[in-house]
């Protein structure tokens, strides 16, 4: 059977959306909303879908769906085999009230770079954390014991947290951005056992750190540069999540950090978007401001993208972004991405601005870029680098690119020294071992 890309899928529940009523016209009454109203799932995926009545009195709903099965709680079981299917909730005080959710189960592409180039070392500083103690185990053993209250509560006490959700692969979607807090720690760990997908269901970033807000506590008078806290996501996919509606702390569809440590590792990412246009938000999936003493973001035997409608998309940086952040990656794939955004940074006149690094977006001063056994493929960009966007404004960074491959990324101009790398002429990149074409 074939499945539709990502995209189809969004368009198509927009469809139903309008067909069934929605939209600013729609007449006023009882309004039944399911969430998420899309989803991916690998074949045997489990997700705890919710429904919500408002408007009338009874919020009971009996769900029903048109494959896999869907217990009296919500929690969807998917089927084995791949498709597109459909989950429904009905209101049980009136049977004419209804709403649908669309759920693509599909292989989703692999974690980290397949290719004969990812035999690169991992160094200690980046190898996996020790999760054989945690702070939190979220879950009981079953995958309606791990709910996305759960989870955001176990990043707020921080330290290390796991998952006992089953033997199957489960998706949480998180009902609210599940925010470190500067206190706890100073190492905190999320570890999903290659099992645990973390969703923000099209609507809301999923996990955000911040050493300088003051909501999160303020822990030091050096906010921008102090050691902790020191976060590590490992063996998590994380799927749809959305800051376009963030209006302070721009970009990161999925993550957004500043501060202390942070590392990525044997994790992926898809449908992460931000802000499609703008001259300085980016990030699709991980947005990243100043690390502790100019320390690198490790990024490990990690997936962004990786096949066709799976990419992420925002209005620079398709997968990555960063101001003024050094970034060692190591064994990873991005593919499939975009820089949606139009006219460069500065943006041209008559621009909104936009649209640089289909991979990777890096901007600031004194900063270092290093690739090894990653490849760079199928992302597409319509401004500048259409693999990589690198700008040091002091002139002081450089770029090394050992035993990778950066090939048929589209779009762009600027390139002076490497196609699809877009930086200043007289920034260093030393390649080795490498294809570039």
């Amino acid at each position: 059977m074939n499945v539709p890309t990502r995209r189809a899928v969004l368009a198509a529940a927009s469809a139903l959306f309008l067909a069934c009523g929605g939209g600013e016209d729609a007449p006023r009454g009882p309004v039944l909303a399911i969430s998420p109203g899309i989803a991916t799932l690998e074949p045997s995926g489990r997700l705890r879908f919710t429904a919500e009545i408002t408007g009338a009195a009874g919020g009971e709903v009996a769900w029903s769906a048109t494959g896999g099965s869907v217990a009296s709680s919500g929690l969807y079981a998917a089927p084995s085999s791949n498709g597109t299917y459909h989950v429904v909730a009905t209101s049980v005080a009136d049977p004419t009230l209804s709403a649908t959710a669309t759920v693509t189960v599909a292989v989703m592409p692999p974690t980290g770079n397949a290719g004969p180039e990812a035999t690169c070392e991992v160094p200690a500083e980046a190898a996996p954390a020790d999760v054989s103690h945690p702070t939190t185990v979220v879950g009981t053993g079953t995958p309606a014991t791990c709910t996305g209250d759960a989870f955001v509560g176990a990043v707020a006490r921080g330290g290390v947290i796991t998952f006992d959700c089953g033997p199957d692969p489960v998706t949480i979607v998180v009902p609210r951005t599940a925010k470190v807090f500067n206190d706890k720690g100073p190492e905190i760990v999320i570890d999903g056992g290659g099992l645990v997908a973390l969703s923000g269901g099209g609507r809301r970033r999923i996990l955000y750190m911040n050493t300088c807000d003051p909501d999160q506590v303020w822990t030091t008078s050096h906010c921008q540069d102090q050691d902790h806290p020191r976060l590590t996501v490992q063996n998590l996919t994380f799927i749809d999540g959305n800051s376009k509606g963030e209006t302070e702390y721009d970009g990161g569809g999925a993550i957004w950090v500043r501060g202390g440590r942070f590392r990525v590792i044997n994790s992926r990412f898809f449908g992460g978007v931000c802000a499609d246009e703008g001259p300085d938000v980016g990030g699709a999936a991980i947005r990243v401001f100043s690390q502790h003493q100019g320390l690198p973001v490790y990024v490990v035997n990690s997936t962004f993208g990786g096949g066709d409608g799976f990419g992420n998309a925002c209005a620079n940086g398709g997968g990555i972004s960063s101001i003024g952040v050094s970034w060692t990656t190591i064994n990873s794939l991005f593919s499939h991405n975009s820089a949606t955004g139009n006219g460069g940074n500065p943006a041209r006149r008559g621009t909104p601005g936009g649209g640089s690094g289909g991979a990777i977006y890096n901007d600031g001063n004194t900063m270092s870029l290093s690739l090894c056994g990653t490849r760079i493929e199928h992302n597409r960009v319509n401004a500048h680098g259409s693999a990589i966007f690198f700008v040091s404004n002091d002139h002081s960074g450089d770029i090394r690119i050992d035993r990778s491959v950066i090939t048929n990324n589209t779009g762009g101009s600027w390139y002076p020294t490497y196609p699809q790398i877009s930086g200043h002429d007289d920034t260093p990149i030393v390649v080795t071992n490498s294809d570039i074409e």
